[in-house]
């Protein structure tokens, strides 16, 4: 496909023309090429690579033209966002879901990623077509992917990473996890603008928040990358870094990438995936360490993987206290409801083993050891 192909498809879905900022084609053309040069998809991968290009385009069309027949959304302010993020597979999604399921909060659902227009009334969070839709795909994903389940699953209407809400600028992690595009990933991690990504990030969360608000809690492992356009777009933003033994983080989030590319291709590079991710968690530490620098220790609260684990109410409480919000008897509940309900490994046992991504436990240590020192991260001894 090319650039056009994709925006004359996705009007053709939703009977706009609008895409808002026209910056977004770059990323968006890059990932074309990539597609075509290096992706190394099966037919069916690449029909469904090429159909969440068209999709994401969509949903950008669709929030493009909702603000434009309600303009006096764009004052709408997004007020202190709470943001946890940290090296994937650190605990961000344990941490969120019991975050969002204090009754004030506002989550950003994973149904929403994909139909976020018209913004839903309180009553459609949980329940509706579109919820029910995506359901049902979750579901059949159990069934036909257990073992992906295993790793990350989440309901409908869970909270998901907030970077899809940076698929629709084409700017967003979401692509290298599906395919092994090098291109596309040096220009993502050293060239990209992130500012425009944050733009319709925001401008899509003042759409949902029309008939539903309440305070904004988002999860994405992968902020790290880009904290200086999120602070740029969310000036007041509170934001929360998890941190695990990187030994386990590696492991974890290579043998998920390695069993998402293999559902676009058969011939998914295991040391490629462990050579290109441990990389770009030196550079996520890197600019971690960076926004610390330039906006002082405090401004990012850390959390540990092992506590969040050990005592998960206990930790969050801890966030509360961190930023001054009341942690209020029925927050309380609800995230002791939804611990009684979510059991780990309720979907099944992940196991991973490093040395099929070419790296060991010792190596990995030793390339992370001033970062595991200056966070006091526990290791364990094997």
């Amino acid at each position: 496909m090319t650039v056009d192909e994709v925006i004359a498809a996705a009007s053709a879905k939703t009977g706009l023309t609008d895409i808002g900022d026209h910056s977004v084609l770059d990323g968006l053309q890059r990932l074309l090429r990539a597609y075509g040069e290096e992706a190394r998809f099966t037919e069916r991968g690449s029909q469904m690579a090429h159909a969440d290009l068209v999709n994401y385009m969509a949903v950008r069309m669709r929030i493009e033209g909702w603000l434009k027949e309600h303009p006096e959304l764009l004052d709408s302010p997004i007020e202190k966002p709470l943001f946890v993020f940290g090296l994937p597979r650190t605990g961000t999604t344990l941490a969120i879901n019991l975050l969002a399921s204090d009754p004030a909060r506002r989550s950003f659902m994973r149904w929403e990623a994909f139909e976020p227009t018209p913004p839903p009334q309180p009553e459609e969070l949980h329940a509706g077509p579109r919820y029910q839709a995506m359901q049902d795909k979750t579901q059949m994903a159990l069934k036909f992917m257990p073992h992906i389940a295993a790793i990350h699953y989440e309901d409908a209407d869970s909270p998901t990473e907030c970077q899809f809400l940076m698929t629709p600028s084409y700017c967003s992690q979401v692509y290298e996890s599906q395919a092994d595009i090098p291109s596309y990933r040096d220009w993502f991690l050293h060239e990209a603008d992130y500012l425009p990504a944050f733009q319709h990030h925001k401008r899509t969360l003042q759409v949902l928040q029309q008939h539903a608000g309440g305070r904004w809690t988002l999860k994405n492992p992968w902020h790290p990358l880009y904290l200086d356009a999120l602070n740029a777009v969310y000036p007041d933003a509170q934001l929360v870094m998890t941190h695990r033994d990187p030994a386990d983080v590696v492991g974890s989030i290579c043998s998920l990438i390695r069993h998402v590319r293999a559902i676009y291709s058969d011939d998914v590079d295991l040391i490629g995936i462990g050579r290109t991710f441990i990389d770009t968690f030196e550079i996520m530490i890197e600019r971690a360490e960076a926004f610390r620098a330039k906006h002082g220790a405090d401004a990012i609260y850390d959390v540990q993987y092992a506590d969040v684990m050990r005592d998960p109410i206990g930790t969050v409480r801890g966030i509360y206290e961190r930023f001054g919000d009341p942690f209020t008897s029925e927050a309380e509940a609800a995230m002791r409801a939804y611990m009684a309900d979510n059991q780990q490994g309720k979907h099944g046992k992940h196991s991973y083993d490093l040395a099929e991504f070419g790296l060991d436990k010792n190596e990995v240590r030793e390339r992370f050891e001033a970062y595991i020192e200056r966070h006091d991260i526990p290791v364990s001894s094997a």
